[in-house]
C-alpha cells in the first residue's frame, strides 16, 4: 500500500487537503488491487484553512506522519510567498533524500521552490502565479502552461479541482493511464450532485451520464500482470479485426489457458475483454474529441456507427451522441477560466 502524506500548512485551501482523499479512493475503489493510504499531516503553527469557509484540522498526524510517506503533497497556503518554518524544510529534504516522490499543488510550488529542491528543475503552479514565482525563484524553470510537470522526484500542477490533476498524474504513473482515466471520470461523475441532494437543483447529474458510471464495463489488468503485454498490444490494435486465435497466439498460449487466465485475473473471457476495451475507447473519445460516430467506430474497432451505438447502449444504457452531450455539459459545470495573473 502506499502511503500519502498531505502536508497541511496554515491558510491551506481546505478542497487542496480533501482532493487527494477523493481522489485516491476512487482509484483504490474501482481499481483492485490498487491501494493508497492518505493521512492529513497538520504543520507547524497550523491554525485553520484558508476562506471563504475556514475549518479547523483535528489529525493524529505532524510532521512526523513524513516519514514513512511514499509521496509527499505540498497544496498551497495563505503565506506561501515567505520562508517555510526550517523543520517543514528539514521534512521535505528528509523525505526526498530516503527517495519519497514531492508533489506541490498550486502555490504549494512556492514553498517547495523555497527549499532549494527545485534549483534547475523544471516545475508548475497555477497560471496566474507562474510569472511571480519565476520572479521570486529565478532558478526553477516555470512551466507556463500549468500542467502536470514531473522533474526527477518532484511533481508539480496547478491544482485544478484542489489538485486533482496532479493527483491523476501520479495514479497514471504508478498505475497507467486507463487506470487514471477511469479515476477521472469516476470523480466528474461523482463530484457533481445527484438528483434529489438538497444542494443539487432537479436533474443536477444528467442521466446519461450517471447511467454510464453505473455501468460495470472496466477492462483494467492488474500491475505486473503477465496478460499486460497481450493487452497492451489489444488496445493498439483495436482498429483492426481481433481474432480469439489472434489474442490467443500473441500471448503464445493455446485457445483455453489463455481464457483461463483472462477470467482468472479479469473475470472476462478474452473476448468480452476486447469489447470492454473498445466501448471504453469510444467512450474516451466522446469525451475527449469532437469525432462523428463513424470515425470513433472506426477507430475503437467497433466497426460502424450501427455496431457502435449498440454496444454502446448496451454497455452504458444510453446512446454515444447523448453521452457526449450530458459529459461535456457536466464537466463545464466542474470548471472554470482562471482569472488573468494580477500585476
Amino acid at each position: 500500500m502506499s502511503v500519502i502524506a498531505v502536508l497541511a500548512l496554515d491558510g491551506a485551501p481546505g478542497h487542496q487537503l480533501t482532493a487527494p482523499g477523493l481522489a485516491f479512493a476512487t482509484a483504490a475503489r474501482h481499481h483492485h488491487p490498487v491501494a493508497y493510504k492518505v493521512r492529513v499531516c497538520a504543520g507547524p503553527g497550523f491554525r485553520s484553512t484558508g476562506g471563504p469557509a475556514p475549518f479547523g484540522l483535528d489529525t493524529a498526524w505532524g510532521l512526523e506522519g513524513l516519514d514513512d510517506a511514499d509521496t509527499v503533497l505540498l497544496p498551497g497556503h495563505e503565506g506561501f510567498r515567505a520562508a517555510p518554518p526550517p523543520e517543514v524544510v528539514a521534512a521535505l529534504r528528509g523525505a526526498v533524500a530516503r527517495g519519497a516522490r514531492v508533489g506541490a499543488v498550486g502555490t504549494g510550488t512556492f514553498t517547495l521552490a523555497a527549499t532549494g529542491l527545485l534549483d534547475g528543475r523544471r516545475a508548475a503552479t497555477s497560471r496566474r502565479h507562474t510569472r511571480e514565482l519565476a520572479r521570486l525563484h529565478p532558478r526553477v524553470d516555470v512551466d507556463p502552461e500549468g500542467s502536470a510537470v514531473a522533474d526527477g522526484p518532484f511533481h508539480s500542477a496547478a491544482g485544478v479541482l484542489g489538485g486533482v490533476d496532479l493527483c491523476l498524474h501520479l495514479i497514471t504513473l504508478d498505475h497507467g493511464e486507463p487506470v487514471a482515466i477511469e479515476t477521472e471520470r469516476q470523480l466528474f461523475l461523482h463530484l457533481h450532485p445527484e438528483p434529489g441532494d438538497a444542494a443539487a437543483p432537479p436533474g443536477a447529474r444528467p442521466a446519461a451520464v450517471q447511467g454510464a458510471a453505473e455501468a460495470a464495463y472496466n477492462a483494467v489488468i492488474p500491475p505486473g500482470s503477465s496478460l499486460e503485454p497481450v493487452t497492451r498490444w489489444m488496445e493498439a490494435n483495436l482498429h483492426h479485426p481481433l481474432t480469439l486465435d489472434d489474442i490467443a497466439g500473441r500471448a503464445g498460449l493455446g485457445v483455453r489457458s489463455l481464457t483461463r487466465r483472462f477470467r482468472a485475473e479479469t473475470g472476462l473471457t478474452p473476448l468480452q475483454y476486447l469489447l470492454r476495451t473498445r466501448v471504453q475507447r469510444a467512450q474516451r473519445l466522446l469525451e475527449r474529441t469532437d469525432d462523428p460516430v463513424e470515425r470513433i467506430a472506426a477507430r475503437s474497432g467497433l466497426g460502424t456507427p450501427a455496431n457502435l451505438r449498440h454496444q454502446f447502449q448496451r454497455s452504458t444504457g444510453t446512446t454515444p451522441t447523448t453521452y457526449r452531450t450530458a459529459f461535456r455539459a457536466l464537466v463545464s459545470d466542474l470548471t472554470w477560466p482562471e482569472r488573468p495573473e494580477e500585476p
